[in-house]
Formats: structure tokens, sequence, C-alpha cells
């Protein structure tokens, strides 16, 4: 996910029961007079609402469907919001502010939640929930292309794409090679549609909701699946610690009652069970 330049500011009332796409022309942090502290002691940019930054498309995470945007990630904070007895309300932003904490500081959102891997670097400017979900990355191919694992694509020079701003693209990177950044998951698999590239890295979640598309499946096939060790947490801003529990309190649950299962099935696919056991990460 790349830079895009100037601040998206449609704001996203969403909640997996009852969530109308409102546009409006900014966000503020101003409440209009209402109490910003909810009975659990967590301190909100907005009274009455929890307000989370990501950036769309990210299915199958958050997505916009049926003018609604819904998802694993939209799912999940919508638990954590019930426990605090509020609703979500989400902001579309650029992604490279997910890694500085930009919109954090600025009080724009209380969390971010955009299938964020957890990484060293980013610590350093934000905290992060404990981990919610163990991914990998998958390498996509055309079935033309006569590409047959992720070797291939370097010895036979075929065109890479990539997610700018993401794990998958510093990956690649690091393997040694120079690939082509889209803004968004979408914009990896038009790419791949349209012939701008032949291969693409990226998040295996992604791939997965890519090929229930039976002319995507048609088209295109995994040829290599890449353990690099990935945890997605959610993020808020350095220290903010009655959120990061708030969080950590309503995954525990939802992993305890069956909860985190039923919407693993309902967004990603078949459940996998090591998602559920990750470990908390490291302070």
């Amino acid at each position: 996910m790349n830079s895009v330049l100037g601040r998206r500011t449609r704001i996203l009332a969403a909640t997996t029961a009852t969530a109308g796409l409102l546009l409006v022309a900014g966000c503020s942090s101003d409440d209009g007079g209402g109490k910003k502290t909810t009975a659990g002691g967590v301190t909100l940019v907005k009274g009455g609402q929890l307000t989370t930054c990501t950036h769309l498309p990210y299915p199958p995470f958050q997505s916009e469907i049926d003018g609604k945007v819904q998802g694993f990630d939209v799912s999940v904070i919508d638990l954590v919001a019930k426990d605090l007895g509020v609703k979500q309300e989400i902001v579309d932003t650029p992604f490279e502010n997910f890694k500085t904490g930009a919109f954090l500081n600025s009080g724009q959102c209380d969390l971010a939640a955009a299938g964020m891997t957890i990484t060293e670097e980013r610590k350093k400017n934000v905290d992060f929930s404990d981990p919610y979900f163990d991914a990998t990355q998958a390498v996509l191919v055309d079935k033309k292309s006569g590409v047959n694992s992720l070797a291939d694509v370097k010895s036979k020079g075929v065109k890479l794409g990539t997610q700018a701003q993401t794990t998958g693209e510093d990956y690649a990177k690091s393997k040694g090679f120079d690939p082509v950044s889209f803004e968004s998951s979408d914009a990896v698999l038009n790419g791949l549609r349209t012939g701008q590239v032949k291969a693409v890295i990226i998040d295996y979640p992604v791939v997965q909701g890519w090929l229930k598309d039976k002319a995507t499946a048609d088209a295109f096939k995994v040829v290599d699946n890449l353990n690099t060790g990935e945890q997605y947490g959610f993020t808020v801003k350095k220290g903010n610690t009655k959120l990061v529990a708030a969080i950590n309190k309503a995954l525990k649950n939802a992993k305890a009652d069956g909860t985190y299962k039923k919407l693993y099935e309902k967004w990603i696919g078949p459940y996998d069970a090591s998602a559920a056991s990750a470990s908390p990460s490291a302070s």
C-alpha cells in the first residue's frame, strides 16, 4: 500500500449488525460535548464510538460490501466496541500512516485495524495488541506464465507485483526482486488480470478470498506459500494501555467461547487452530 497523497476523510460507520455507509467532509475529535470515557475507563477520541483507522479495500479483513464495511478485522473490533458499550466507526486512511502511528497521534482514531504485521520497527511508533492472526505470504501466478515457484519468477524474469508498504513487498525486495508496487490489494489483483505483472506476492488470506471467485481460480494459481512467521496485531497510540487491555480481553474471550472460530470460518475459510493459539507479542 503506497503513499497516497492527501488524506481521504471518508468516515465509514460500520458494525456487523447495523452499518450504514456514512460519507462526511472530515474527521474531528470534537464529540460535541459528549462523554469521552467509557465505563471501562478507556478514553476515546470521540464520545460514544470506537473510531478505527483502516485502509480499504483489504478483503477478507475489511472491504465495502453492500454499502457497509465488513470483514474479519471489523467483526473482531466490533467485539471490543460491544464490551465498551459503544459502536465502531471506521475511517479509511493511507496505509503509510499505520507504520508511523500518525492518525493515532493526531487523535483521528482510537486504533488501527488493517491486517498489519507486528514488527519491531513498527513497535517503535505504536503499541500492538496480542496477535490475532498467523499469516503467510502466497505467490500467485498466471497459469499461462509457466511459473511454478518463486524461484521460477526470478530465473524466468517474470514481472512480480506486490502491495506497497507491506511486509510482502519487503520480503520480495529482500530476495532481490524489484517489484511493481500497487496501492491496494484490489490493484494488485487488477495488475495480474491485466497482465501488468504475471506473479504477485501477497498475504495468503487475501489470495484465499480471491480464489473463491471461479474466474480468478480458473486463471491463476498459488505456486508457493511462504511461511514468514508473521502475525497480525491491532495498534493503538503508544502508552494507551487500557485500550490494549480491552482489545486483548475481547480476543481472549472470543477464542475461549468459539466466537473467534465462527468469525474465522465466515471471513477466512476453514479454521486453522494455530491462528487462535498465537502467543502474546513481546513487549
